[in-house]
């Protein structure tokens, strides 16, 4: 979960949030070249008393400005959609989990069982116990498997909700009228925060999901 002064992305809890940090740093590490090429020939443009003739017009330094950018986009694009295939695939399921967002709630339903349901709302903060997380608890927690393909389908009752867990990398909308698929494997045990990032009225801050 977050903490305190945390700059980065949390700790993954899944093979695809593993590849989307990897990823991030990679999109990162050609940002900060691109940001310290521009800003020192800027400096240079700036500072230096001398001019290149050759550099105000030509074909060949054209052709390289424009090329260049190209193939760093190519650099970006290609492992984009890579990891945007790959998180869309569906690996025959074990476990399949129906979340329906209400406001200000969260229903689940374990379809591979009959009658296995039950609404999760947060624990407010005067029944909170000591070693509760304030706005993340909820009274009844989902419960998945480790090491297990799951499959989640995600709908609304209501307006538009979104069912986020940001450690195991799912960010899926819930809306009213449609069914929404996604897929995640939970590689480590433990227990994974998240909230509705759909601002949904009022009480919107007030709708976590806690995975076990």
């Amino acid at each position: 979960m977050a903490t305190w002064a945390n700059l980065g992305l949390q700790d993954s809890s899944s093979p695809l949030m593993e590849q989307l940090n990897f990823f991030h740093d990679h999109t990162l590490l050609i940002l900060t070249m691109i940001t310290i090429l521009v800003s020192y020939i800027m400096g240079m443009l700036m500072f230096n008393k001398f001019t290149n003739r050759y550099l105000l017009h030509g074909q060949t330094i054209e052709i390289i400005w424009t090329v260049l950018p190209a193939i760093i986009l190519m650099f970006i694009a290609f492992p984009s959609l890579r990891l945007l295939y790959l998180m869309d695939e569906i690996n025959t399921p074990s476990i399949t989990l129906k979340s329906v967002g209400h406001q200000w709630y969260w229903s689940y339903e374990y379809s591979d069982f009959l009658n296995l349901e039950f609404d999760s709302y947060m624990v407010p903060t005067n029944e909170l116990e000591t070693n509760g997380f304030r706005l993340l608890d909820v009274d009844n927690r989902v419960v998945l498997p480790m090491n297990n393909q799951i499959r989640i389908l995600v709908t609304a009752t209501d307006v538009l909700h979104s069912w986020t867990v940001p450690s195991l990398g799912v960010k899926v909308d819930a809306t009213p009228g449609r069914l929404n698929q996604l897929n995640f494997l939970i590689n480590r045990p433990g227990l994974f925060f998240g909230q509705c990032s759909e601002i949904c009225g009022a009480n919107h801050s007030f709708m976590p999901i806690v995975i076990e």
